[in-house]
């Protein structure tokens, strides 16, 4: 929790200003109790009018500013715990879009979404109970004691044993509370992952009749979540009628012994007015503190959450000293390059060297799991190879700042991505600025204009969340028409011809073929036939180079290549190519 208090610098004017008006409350609610006693003892007893009017109105002013200091005191601290969260969670969004994807495996997506809401809200709320109480009741604590000492001290042997007692109830109840915080957010997690798979994937569901199933899992799930809450709550719970408890035990015993010490002449009728009201300001400043222990621990559970993702360090940074690639448009190049997944007992891909040319088509195609996807994932540098060069443009990618790398490249994932709102910012997340003419454009190369022409928006027809109400070919085409606005040097294709039709995918590569006679095209395909015309092709097999040529060459000379072809194409077909 300590660690995260860094994020209120921006605030340091208005919590100073907070600390103020919290001590003005607390002296507000410590000097009426003497006043009073004053108007008793002075003003009532001795039949003094004159006294208790200007005393009262002395006790009004100052009940008054009091009032003012709370009402004041708690909306700044309200603004300042909101503006705290604000800063928490905009800190975790941009921290976590640094991470590689091998930090977003080693935090799960549900996890990422708890610790930057549920968690957040937890702080927060904390936050507030922390600028409204953890002055005043400290403060009204040690200062009523004191107060109530020079009332009486005949009196403070009640307060001696009943704030142990308190203390030690507090202390108790709390370190069985404590743990169960942390291991009630860990089930929120899961219930969150659960959720999030169960409506994801809900046509699978339907599709296999898994809904009881995956109803009994949410079930589990929930009551696991409950029995903790269910455990947590009654601890917390248990705390209030003990407090209450002694509060009028206290009470009882203060006006009990506070009056026999009247009788004897040993104390005044103000002075145990005063001292009771002492007492009940400490009481209530012990249970305050005790509202604080039942918020910390889970605050603080959520708050070492929270600086579990903030001190994950992303593995991809940019270099010092950055180099940028302005000489060359295009050029990529590896170099004996080697990469290993994490924790993996075998490498990805093995000492792979090819380039690819602006103007060239270069196709990577090879059985699953061959390292394809793995391969040109390394170009626009999601991850950091082993060993070996991969150079773009001249400049190894590991000098080069992420951004300049990132803008010369369109990527079009092997899953493709939509975001919700309507097709035309989804064309447009490729490039911001991009005119209506450009979307167009970029539509009609991707071969999306006709299906978004009979939409009931065209262009302004929004896509839902995942892009559910879309296709998977129509999903493809508008990705590829998103990398296509951007009109990038490099253009990196992972499958994504997969879902169309073999009469779309054909009109498509010809269209491409016009629209990046400049570029550089790389092509992951399981197809043959998509890349059947390319200028180079790369056969991968268990993560090495199988092959480079052309199609007739790898025929006569690439095995693995003739099986993938053969496993694809008829005789007559095959036959046909070679001749």
């Amino acid at each position: 929790m300590i660690k995260l208090l860094r994020f209120l610098k921006p605030y340091r004017a208005v919590l100073v200003l907070v600390v103020v008006l919290a001590f003005a409350q607390a002296m507000a609610n410590l000097y009426l109790p003497t006043l009073f006693a004053n108007i008793v003892d002075n003003g009532i007893i001795k039949g003094d009018t004159g006294y208790i009017w200007r005393t009262g109105g002395i006790m009004l002013l100052i009940t008054l500013g009091g009032t003012i200091a709370a009402v004041v005191g708690i909306f700044y601290s309200s603004q300042v715990a909101t503006g705290f969260g604000k800063i928490i969670r905009a800190r975790l969004f941009t921290h976590v879009a640094q991470f590689s994807l091998h930090e977003f495996d080693t935090v799960s997506t549900s996890s990422l979404i708890t610790r930057t809401t549920n968690d957040t809200t937890q702080v927060q709320q904390v936050m507030i109970l922390v600028l409204n109480m953890m002055i005043t009741a400290p403060f009204t604590l040690i200062a009523g004691i004191i107060l109530a000492l020079n009332q009486d001290v005949g009196l403070t042997w009640i307060l001696v044993v009943i704030i142990p007692i308190l203390v030690g109830t507090i202390v108790i109840l709390m370190s069985n509370a404590i743990p169960l915080f942390r291991i009630m957010q860990k089930k929120l997690d899961k219930l969150n992952l659960i959720l999030d798979e169960g409506l994801t994937g809900v046509r699978v569901v339907r599709a296999f009749d898994r809904k009881k199933y995956e109803e009994h899992r949410f079930d589990e799930a929930n009551l696991d979540l409950t029995n903790v809450a269910i455990t947590v709550n009654r601890l917390v719970a248990s705390l209030m009628p003990i407090m209450m408890l002694c509060l009028n035990v206290s009470s009882i015993a203060i006006l009990w012994f506070g009056a026999i010490r009247i009788n004897n002449g040993q104390m005044q009728v103000g002075a145990l007015i005063a001292f009771l009201q002492y007492a009940m300001l400490i009481l209530f400043a012990l249970l305050m503190i005790s509202m604080m222990f039942i918020m910390l621990p889970r605050a603080a559970a959520s708050a070492d959450r929270i600086n579990e993702v903030l001190a994950i360090e992303p593995e991809i940074k940019d270099p010092d000293h950055v180099k940028r690639a302005d000489k060359q448009k295009g050029y990529v190049e590896f170099q004996h390059v080697t990469f290993s997944y994490p924790g993996a007992e075998e490498p990805a891909i093995s000492n792979i060297s090819f380039s690819a040319v602006p103007g060239e088509v270069t196709a990577i195609i090879g059985g699953t799991g061959s390292g394809k996807s793995t391969l040109v994932s390394l170009i626009p540098r999601f991850y950091d190879i082993d060993s070996g060069h991969l150079l773009v443009d001249g400049v190894d990618v590991r000098e080069m700042p992420q951004e300049h790398l990132r803008s010369k490249i369109g990527f079009m994932p092997q899953k493709a991505v939509l975001f919700s709102g309507t097709i035309a910012e989804n064309i447009r997340y490729g490039k911001e600025d991009a005119t209506d003419e450009e979307v167009r454009h970029a539509a009609d190369v991707a071969q999306a204009t006709e299906f978004i022409s009979e939409m009931q928006d065209g262009f302004n027809s929004v896509i839902a969340q995942g892009g559910t109400n879309v296709s998977g070919g129509q999903k493809q085409r508008l990705s590829i028409a998103r990398a296509l606005v951007r009109k990038p040097e490099i253009y990196v294709f992972d499958d994504s011809f997969s879902a169309l039709d073999f009469k779309t995918d054909a009109k498509l590569r010809a269209a491409l073929k016009q629209e990046t006679r400049e570029s550089t095209v790389l092509i992951v395909s399981q197809r043959v036939s998509t890349i059947m015309d390319a200028d180079q092709i790369i056969v991968l097999n268990e993560g090495r180079i199988a092959g480079i040529g052309t199609h007739r060459d790898l025929m006569r000379s690439s095995e693995v290549y003739r099986e993938i072809v053969s496993s694809q194409l008829s005789i007559e077909e095959i036959a046909e190519e070679i001749a």
